[in-house]
């Protein structure tokens, strides 16, 4: 069927560029450059229409493609070959997206590396085979030795060692796998990782020094790396030369490493953030000239008891959804927001309610401060289902969930009941098994609900509202559960409260572990202070806090805010400072 005329009116835009650039025959080049030439003078003036053209088809891979363009002349040629030129004109840079792969640019920075791995790696990360992009990876045999070691029990390392040795068996059994020539560690579906994978195969010579024991594990990996640091410090017929690092958890092991003149390094891909202070505050303070450089493009508008600012500029590319933003100058009124669309090159903000006055009081609790306000607004929100807080000893964070969970499950009837738990890890020494039930067990640990409760439950000066008068301890305790966070797995909770304390002690997995308990109609309160983590093996870049903190910025029904003053005494607030 043939095709129909192309339109002419369209031709006439076209810049004398469009016809030339793709293509690149000899015929037919001098005529059409005379009739561009001719088009050109005709229409200086007129619009450019193919950048358009060629950047929409860039972005949606060319899929629409513009309308065939005619030449000038056009009776010489058919109408099919216009239509030919033109979708090889707008196909042509399309593929460069999928060629342009980001792992194989990343070769290019310099050369691959040979990682030897510990055991330790293995046991804390079983997916960590996968983390070193297009380097190499050599596996000791006391490695192995060791990981068969571990693999029994029900703990968390042990789940790890057998996890590893289901992934090497999955590597070795892949078709075409040699061992000897390294297993490649994208024959299972991670295509991220463009390296192989290589076993010791054979004894290495090495020399280690007399004051190291031989039998020692640590010292036999220790004289893998120094003996395949002196093979591959030379090009061989088949290998490439290669620095050879010792990736290992223990830091003892890496200080030896290094005394005996051993590139090593920890593994990092466990941590979230490198530093504790690039976390995601949750806040972002307005310019001081916001209002008078962007007063022109400021849009507002009233609805129920809150205000909404459309703002633009360069400002809305550094904002997240449900990130609070404020204006304080002197002279000036002071303006606190939360930002609730994020569209394009504009944003919406929206005014907060001052739980700050005594009439907005929650179970009797006003707000001192401002992060504490922003805490509230979050935490009162019934569209915002996770919510965490950070923030050091005494800033209010354990009080104001506490405060609001009796609002919503008494007053509103938003949720059924109160769901505490925490991280049971002890600060000193264990003091034995505890008697009694689940929640008898948990009593020692929670402390700070009982310290809360007593405060809400009386009051602050008798104005706790009619239910906070009316109810009794016992009322109140009915309506609040205690659980062990070590029978979580497999629960579901319907329309529930659920208050995670002391969340700067778990791990990601953990972490995970609860907040995928969540039901219709639950929310969930993760509350920590990153400063106070005791937990072995853990860090404030490698918290399952930091983890969720820095995973749900930015999502719709999320919210996070750093407390940053204490408001508990003058003592806590100096000791917090200065010990």
């Amino acid at each position: 069927m043939p095709l129909p005329p192309a339109p002419t009116k369209r031709a006439a835009l076209l810049s004398p560029d469009a016809h030339d650039a793709p293509a690149r025959s000899s015929h037919g080049r001098s005529g059409r450059r005379s009739a561009d030439r001719r088009t050109e003078q005709s229409d200086s003036n007129g619009p450019q229409p193919l950048e358009l053209f060629d950047r929409h088809a860039a972005e949606a891979g060319a899929a629409i493609e513009p309308p065939p363009l005619p030449r000038a002349k056009a009776p010489p040629r058919p109408v099919q070959e216009p239509a030919v030129q033109v979708e090889t004109r707008v196909r042509a840079p399309a593929p460069a997206p999928q060629v342009a792969q980001r792992p194989k640019r990343s070769k290019s920075n310099g050369p691959a590396k040979l990682f030897v791995l510990d055991t330790n790696v293995l046991l804390h990360d079983p997916m960590c085979l996968f983390r070193f992009e297009e380097h190499d990876i050599f596996l000791p045999m006391i490695v192995l030795e060791e990981l068969d070691g571990h693999k029994k029990g029900t703990t968390e390392v042990a789940r790890n060692g057998r996890q590893t040795s289901r992934t090497l068996d999955a590597l070795a059994g892949a078709q075409g796998a040699d061992i000897g020539k390294g297993l490649k560690l994208d024959t299972t579906g991670h295509r991220e990782a463009g390296g192989k994978l290589f076993f010791q195969t054979a004894p290495l010579d090495y020399t280690l020094p007399t004051s190291l024991p031989q039998g020692k594990a640590d010292n036999q990996i220790l004289g893998v790396v120094q003996a395949l640091r002196d093979l591959y410090a030379e090009d061989a017929p088949g290998r490439p030369k290669q620095e050879v690092v010792l990736v290992s958890k223990d830091i003892n092991m890496r200080v030896k490493a290094r005394a005996l003149g051993l590139a090593a390094d920890d593994y990092q891909n466990d941590k979230t953030l490198e530093d504790g202070d690039l976390l995601y505050a949750g806040t972002l303070a307005l310019p001081a000239d916001f209002w008078t450089r962007q007063s022109k493009t400021v849009e507002s508008w009233q609805s129920g008891s809150s205000t909404f600012y459309r703002i633009s500029g360069p400002i809305v590319p550094n904002l997240y959804i449900n990130q609070f933003v404020y204006f304080e100058a002197p002279g000036e009124p002071s303006m606190y927001a939360r930002v609730t669309e994020i569209r394009d090159k504009t944003a919406v903000l929206k005014t907060l309610k001052d739980y700050g006055s005594v009439k907005n009081a929650v179970w009797g609790v006003n707000t001192r401060n401002r992060e504490q306000n922003f805490a509230m607004n979050l935490l009162m929100d019934p569209d915002v289902d996770f919510v965490t807080l950070t923030g050091t000893a005494g800033t209010g964070k354990t009080l104001m969930a506490l405060a609001s969970g009796l609002t919503q499950v008494l007053d509103d009837r938003r949720y059924t009941e109160i769901i505490m738990t925490r991280a049971t890890v002890s600060v000193g020494e264990d003091i034995g098994f505890l008697p009694g039930t689940e929640e008898e067990k948990m009593g020692p640990w929670m402390g700070a609900l009982d310290d809360n409760l007593e405060f809400l439950a009386k009051g602050d000066g008798g104005g706790a509202g009619e239910w906070g008068r009316a109810a009794t301890n016992e009322l109140i305790r009915s309506r609040i559960k205690i659980k062990s966070m070590n029978f979580m797995r497999g629960r579901t909770f319907l329309n529930k409260y659920v208050i995670i304390d002391e969340a700067q002690n778990l791990t990601p997995k953990q972490m995970k572990t609860l907040v995928t308990r969540a039901g219709p109609g639950t929310k969930i309160i993760c509350m920590g202070n990153l400063a106070q983590i005791d937990t072995p093996y853990l860090t404030e870049g490698s918290s399952g806090l930091t983890f969720a903190v820095d995973k749900f910025k930015g999502w719709p029904h999320s919210g996070h805010i750093t407390l940053a003053r204490g408001e508990r005494s003058r003592l806590a607030d100096f000791a917090s400072e200065v010990l």
